[in-house]
């Protein structure tokens, strides 16, 4: 696989480079999409980077270098959750299918007891949206009004998993969205 993971030391060695690459940066499906210095360096004393919740690193592309910023989240529950957020420059030329593909395998290689690994975004993500569906990860939920946007009305928030089950089979088992009327 092209796509590795560099572990990122946000109090330490890393510090500047997380706060310069997140607030170089607009993400315009996040909810901050402009963070400012002062709310990163809030959150990495928060330990929303790194603690027994969170883990950070950097994507590493064999062919194109660092390519941005991924975070594993929620990692003391069974579920957890991640943040990917690629450089501006990299969006739109299809490596969001192979950074989820390496941190799926990440995280069921890594987490044996995790069964299902859920990641969400806007409604408004096309792009994103596809890349959940061409890595076999199914929409579970559709959160009307339930995404804030700075400045804006709140759009849906649309949730997203793959099973490990389905991870090591190769499969996809679909929602049964209307149980009533099954």
């Amino acid at each position: 696989m092209a796509v590795t993971f560099t572990p990122i030391d946000p109090e330490g060695a890393d510090r500047d480079e997380l706060v310069a690459f997140m607030t170089s940066q607009t993400f315009p499906f996040h909810v901050r999409t402009s963070p400012t210095a002062e709310q990163i360096s809030d959150a990495i004393a928060a330990g929303a980077y790194r603690d027994d919740d969170n883990a950070s690193f950097w994507i590493d592309h064999a062919e194109h270098g660092r390519v941005g910023f991924f975070r594993f989240e929620d990692l003391s529950e069974d579920t957890p959750l991640f943040d990917l957020r690629l450089a501006e420059q990299w969006r739109g030329r299809g490596l969001g299918g192979e950074i989820l593909a390496a941190a799926t395998e990440r995280v069921f290689t890594t987490m044996p007891e995790v069964r299902r690994f859920e990641g969400q975004t806007r409604e408004d993500n096309v792009a994103m949206r596809r890349v959940f569906v061409r890595a076999g990860w199914v929409q579970e939920a559709y959160y009307r009004e339930g995404w804030p946007v700075e400045g804006g009305e709140p759009v849906a928030s649309v949730a997203y998993s793959v099973l490990r089950r389905d991870w090591e089979s190769g499969t996809v088992t679909p929602v049964v969205w209307d149980a009533a009327s099954a």
